[in-house]
């Protein structure tokens, strides 16, 4: 399911999900969300996927709820609960992907759009971009993830920092903070954005999954199960043709080429 406010390319082994809502500064209806969603799936599932880009169109990345579709009054109550809920199922499938996911923030991120921002592997930020967490503006409270993201990488602290007292957050300070892996001259960013993404396709898709996800829910267990399912997952990789192959090329001359099988 795509709209006129999703688009979805795909190029070879990458597949991109691009906001492309530029009218309306790349903000969020309901009919937005559900498309969100649906890419989202359909690449989570497509094997020939071996990674998914998210970026968005006109220096914009996503500035969360359209607003011109709420009333600001009691009832938005039914529309706002449907939409984060959209919304939260578009995040939660590209956690949930075996495959990386490499955010490309090329421009303002403001509320709902923080968290889709936050969830990738790789997060680049153009170093003109910025985060406005936006929600006390409106009197709201988060939605999108940002509170299960934001103190995970930045630290509690911080995180009521940037969520209470609503402070713009720039490239460099938010590659700082870790909110960010890294942070790209805005004349170079599509370059970057490509070249990060077909690296991440070219390799062990497979690893890249088992790693992506004992690192997501490091937090649910203790060191003692942790380290248990690390053994589960390293030896069960080694079925794999990629691990074959990288065994293999350690001991020629030649780089590996992964299949992602």
């Amino acid at each position: 399911m795509t709209n006129d406010s999703v688009r979805v390319d795909r190029d070879g082994g990458i597949g991109r999900i691009v906001f492309d809502r530029p009218e309306r500064n790349n903000a969020m209806d309901t009919a937005a969300a559900r498309a969100l969603r649906a890419a989202a799936a359909d690449l989570a599932s497509d094997d020939d996927c071996r990674c998914i880009v998210l970026t968005g169109v006109d220096g914009l990345f996503n500035t969360g709820a359209d607003l011109t579709t709420l009333n600001g009054d009691e009832s938005d109550q039914p529309g706002l609960k449907s939409l984060a809920g959209t919304l939260h199922g578009f995040v939660q499938e590209l956690c949930r992907a075996r495959k990386p996911v490499v955010c490309g923030v090329n421009g303002v991120v403001a509320g709902g759009g923080i968290g889709t921002a936050l969830c990738g592997d790789i997060v680049l930020m153009a170093e003109s971009a910025r985060f406005q967490f936006a929600y006390p503006a409106i009197g709201l409270s988060a939605d999108g993830g940002s509170t299960y993201f934001l103190p995970r990488l930045v630290g509690l602290r911080e995180a009521q920092r940037i969520a209470l007292r609503d402070e713009p957050v720039g490239a460099e300070e938010a590659a700082d903070l870790g909110l960010v892996t890294e942070t790209v001259p805005d004349e170079e960013f599509d370059e970057r954005l490509a070249a990060e993404a077909d690296a991440l396709a070219d390799g062990p898709t497979k690893a890249y999954a088992e790693t992506r996800r004992l690192l997501r829910t490091s937090f649910e267990h203790g060191l003692g199960e942790q380290l248990g399912r690390e053994a589960d997952s390293l030896s069960g990789l080694a079925d794999t043709a990629d691990y074959a192959t990288g065994h293999a090329a350690f001991f020629g001359d030649e780089e590996p080429t992964f299949t992602g099988e």
